[in-house]
């Protein structure tokens, strides 16, 4: 079956890297790196289906991880790209593992990636990215622009995904805010991780970056991590949460090149 073609941002030239957001994120999370990465690579930052601006799977169709790999190497082929670089946080980091996982790209690097949780943590990470769901998708928006615009509310709504929320700009999380209100594909993909746990092994270079203050999936799983896939290289990102790309876009994007270098 054939899904509709992602929205995506594309920026820049050299060896291919797909940049892939979480549950309830928009390509827009990427743009404190976006620039810097496209001096060096071609940049592709696509809204996963449902998310953003790109549509949802059909309504009988499952957002299960079989079919977002098929659906992402099918838009590989549209892009005109072959094993490219792929880098993703959450939702986006487990998708990136799988790809890496059937050999489909060059190298891995998944920040604080889904698929690693205890019993417990799982319920945890979906409550509480539940209650951001429909904190944001009950209320009207001059509340969250009011919200957005002092640093104050960012810092407020923001405390579950970032280490530093009042970096953001105003703009950056109203849209963050706007998209998570209307993620159409959020509680489908939500439902699949009640059960997802990832356990294959990877044969591509494998960074996994895990933030020590992560709120969402805490830091404690990078362990997990670690015993299920020896062979990638592990490292903290000390000083950020669950989103790292805004509280340290410098040491993602070293963490991004020494990957990709490794490759």
């Amino acid at each position: 079956m054939k899904h509709p073609d992602l929205a995506y941002t594309r920026q820049g030239s050299g060896p291919p890297l797909v940049l892939l957001h979480g549950i309830g994120h928009r390509r827009q999370i990427w743009d404190p790196i976006l620039d810097d990465l496209a001096t060096r690579y071609d940049v592709i930052a696509p809204d996963l289906s449902g998310f953003g601006e790109s549509p949802a799977f059909a309504g009988g169709v499952a957002y299960s991880m079989e079919n977002a790999v098929e659906h992402l190497a099918g838009q590989f082929d549209e892009w005109g790209v072959v094993k490219p670089h792929v880098v993703g946080n959450s939702l986006g980091g487990a998708i990136a593992l799988e790809l890496g996982s059937r050999g489909m790209v060059s190298s891995v690097t998944a920040l604080s990636p889904a698929g690693f949780f205890g019993p417990v943590s799982r319920f945890q990470a979906l409550f509480a990215l539940l209650v951001l769901r429909i904190v944001a998708f009950i209320s009207p928006l001059p509340v969250l622009r009011a919200v957005a615009g002092t640093s104050f509310g960012r810092s407020a709504s923001g405390f579950l995904l970032y280490a530093h929320p009042e970096r953001q700009s105003a703009e950056g999380a109203l849209g963050d805010a706007l998209g998570l209100k209307h993620a159409t594909a959020f509680e489908r993909t939500a439902k699949q991780g009640v059960t997802y746990k990832f356990d294959r092994q990877v044969p591509v270079p494998t960074t996994i970056a895990w933030a020590t203050k992560d709120r969402i999936l805490p830091y404690s799983q990078s362990a997990t991590a670690k015993d299920r896939l020896p062979g990638a290289h592990h490292v903290p990102l000390p000083g950020c949460g669950h989103v790292p790309v805004i509280d340290d876009p410098e040491l993602v994007t070293r963490v991004i090149d020494e990957t990709i270098r490794r490759a």
